[in-house]
């Protein structure tokens, strides 16, 4: 059975490897170049999840101020490693990171598949979501 491990550290990260599995397999990260894969790398607090032999096989980003809020994005798991936990692992360890912080509020937009995972890692429903708006720029 292959054990995995969380971290933080930005030196382990597999650009390739999150780059070659974003912009091929996830529907908001379809085509993504890899320039722009390395800034939005550069600009997040990014975390893993690693395979006993050290590959990467999970993915996740938060974008924040590092104050008073965050945004998570680009939550991954290598299809061969899902059914294991990693999304609930990888989730735990980031909010873990980010309520180290202090931060006020953590948001994300979520499939339908994934609202499970994240309503077990404390996500709701925003309280008043007709507040909220947004604007698509491309």
């Amino acid at each position: 059975m292959t054990a995995y491990e969380f971290s933080a550290d930005p030196s382990r990260l597999d650009v390739d490897w999150i780059h070659a599995i974003l912009s091929t397999q996830a529907f908001w990260a379809r085509g993504r170049t890899r320039a722009a894969q390395e800034a939005a790398v550069a600009s997040s607090r990014n975390y893993g999840m690693y395979a006993d032999d050290g590959a990467q096989v999970a993915y996740a980003r938060a974008v924040t101020d590092g104050v008073t809020f965050a945004w998570v994005a680009d939550v991954i798991v290598d299809p061969a490693h899902r059914r294991q936990g990693l999304g609930t692992r990888i989730i735990d360890g980031l909010m873990a990171d980010l309520e180290a912080l202090g931060l006020k509020r953590v948001l994300l937009k979520a499939s339908p598949e994934g609202h499970e995972l994240y309503r077990r890692a404390g996500f709701d429903r925003l309280d008043e979501p007709e507040t909220w708006l947004g604007r698509r720029l491309r």
